[in-house]
């Protein structure tokens, strides 16, 4: 049972705090890119406080996807301030074959 996938429902909002930090970095690819598909391009990520270990593995994962605009930490005191961070993502250009 442990070989099961996870299914996640695409919103514009992915909780982190049930993952181990060894499964955010695949997870925050595959989340985001459909969030992409799906039209979602702003995509609030909870990391949590903490120590910054998870934000700062989360933050150094977004940089290095072509899909990532770019992003805001913290986000606002509405959104989870030093908790989360805001992730803007690129929008699919149909008229390509760019993602």
């Amino acid at each position: 049972m442990e070989d099961e996938p996870i299914r996640i429902p695409i919103t514009p909002k992915l909780d982190l705090h049930t993952f181990r930090p060894n499964e955010v970095g695949d997870l925050l690819v595959d989340y985001l890119s459909e969030c992409q598909l799906a039209g979602i391009l702003n995509v609030r990520v909870i990391h949590g406080k903490g120590t910054g270990t998870l934000r700062t593995g989360v933050h150094a994962a977004l940089a290095k996807m072509a899909i990532v605009r770019d992003y805001t930490w913290p986000a606002d005191l509405g959104s989870g301030s030093w908790g989360a961070t805001w992730v803007h993502l690129q929008a699919l250009n149909p008229s390509t074959n760019e993602g």
